[in-house]
């Protein structure tokens, strides 16, 4: 199957395209800037997603859209909310048009567990069918946005479209300012970590390798159409982010600053529906994809040409550096 990745030059994009090869699919990457992972015959189309004309040509032929291509760090999201609405929630309503105007017949769309903030579980596990509430972070707002286009586009036009709600990825190729990346970063470097608030937030971890996974079963499966969250069984707090850092990497000081506004408060999300009907579950076990993720900057620096194996696609050995801006 051909399939364009938009943000495929990114974090989770670059796995994803790693997986599509692996299993057999054609992928083709937009982004705005060349993979610095590729090591093969991968198509790449370099562009802005807002360009209908790149996007269009870059949407010829394919049979199907993951579209992961998003402003995904929060804080970027709080410092520019501008380009972060443009990107995310105009961007997604233009792929979504360029792929009904090309005859796409399929629309992957990330989305975030981070919709989920806030919600009253009501002691259960949050599901794909939970009533959610109005965000108080403006990234969730547009994630939620991209969210209602799809469902308005599959109404409206027939597009046959999935959303996937992401757990926190880590792991290999980590954008740098993401958590756990951030955290090893520093105590590699013997500097104290740095916790947002009392870091008894809690989130579901999910390592890139198996989320790239869950993507491809999304593709490859033919699922209903719909909702399914893609996250892992671990549920862990920041604090106890930070003190399995300090074990694995080097005993710095912990340090706790104020919290970030609006930060999201998340209950305990079930994967069971990605189980039932993508066949799909998070593998890897919290500290040992964070073991994975530490010997691997310790043996490439985190250097896109670090490693120039590309014969294992999706393996840690085998990864290079962070995204320019993709979920």
């Amino acid at each position: 199957m051909r399939a364009l990745v938009t943000g495929g030059a990114g974090f989770i994009g670059s796995h994803v395209v790693d997986r599509l090869c692996a299993r057999g699919h054609a992928p083709r990457i937009f982004d705005l800037v060349q993979s610095p992972y590729l090591n093969g015959d991968v198509e790449s189309v370099v562009g802005d997603l807002l360009d209908r004309r790149a996007l269009d040509k870059a949407m010829s032929g394919c049979e199907a859209v993951i579209h992961l291509a998003a402003v995904a760090d929060v804080n970027d999201v709080a410092a520019d909310p501008t380009r972060a609405e443009i990107v995310n929630a105009r961007g997604t309503q233009v792929a979504l048009e360029s792929a009904r105007e090309a005859g796409v017949p399929r629309f992957l769309y990330a989305s975030t567990v981070w919709v989920y903030g806030g919600a009253d579980g009501d002691g259960r596990l949050l599901d794909e069918n939970s009533p959610l509430v109005v965000p108080s972070h403006f990234y969730t707002a547009t994630k939620l946005a991209g969210e209602m286009y799809c469902r308005a586009y599959a109404e409206m036009y027939g597009l046959r479209q999935v959303t996937l709600r992401f757990g926190i990825p880590y792991g290999p190729r980590s954008r740098a300012r993401a958590v756990v990346a951030a955290f090893v970063a520093r105590a590699l470097a013997g500097k104290s970590i740095i916790v947002a608030g009392d870091g008894l937030q809690s989130r579901q971890f999910v390592y890139v390798e198996d989320l790239a996974e869950g993507v491809v079963a999304a593709l490859r499966a033919d699922p209903p159409p719909g909702v399914y969250n893609l996250v892992g069984t671990d549920s862990i707090t920041i604090r106890a982010v930070a003190e399995q850092v300090c074990e694995l990497v080097a005993d710095v000081p912990i340090v706790h600053v104020d919290g970030r506004k609006a930060d999201a408060e998340l209950g305990r999300v079930s994967a069971e529906l990605a189980a039932r009907e993508l066949g799909w579950s998070a593998s890897t076990p919290f500290r040992e994809g964070m073991r994975s993720y530490v010997d691997w900057v310790t043996a490439t620096s985190g250097s896109p040409r670090a490693s120039t194996d590309s014969t294992i696609a999706g393996n840690a050995s085998t990864v290079r550096r962070q995204e320019p801006g993709a979920l």
